[in-house]
């Protein structure tokens, strides 16, 4: 899939701070980000490397199904989306919450 300029906004679509993600950080040097649907993993590496200025050592990448959601009598549904797990390389960083 190629993004028109290579925009790395379009690949990167947010980070992900949660408690797993938080872990990941902390014990596998790893950030987790909600990434478009169509990007491919090499894709991923070359944005976060391009935003970040570090080195990835690897990326995994997870589809994550819409639920299935009830709000009184109707049914909706939410829609699904794609994650990746970047490893990055031995001493490189990212820390997300700088200057909050």
């Amino acid at each position: 899939m190629s993004f028109p300029g290579d925009n790395i906004y379009q690949v990167l679509l947010r980070p992900l701070v949660t408690e797993k993600s938080s872990l990941a950080s902390a014990y596998a040097n790893m950030t987790v980000f909600e990434v478009h649907p169509q990007a491919n993993k090499n894709e991923i590496k070359r944005a976060v490397e391009k935003a970040f200025s570090v080195k990835v050592k690897s990326v995994r990448t997870q589809n994550v199904p819409g639920k299935l959601k009830r709000i009184r009598n109707r049914v909706g549904h939410q829609k699904s989306w794609k994650k990746a797990y970047v490893k990055l390389a031995e001493g490189e960083t990212i820390d997300l919450v700088d200057g909050l």
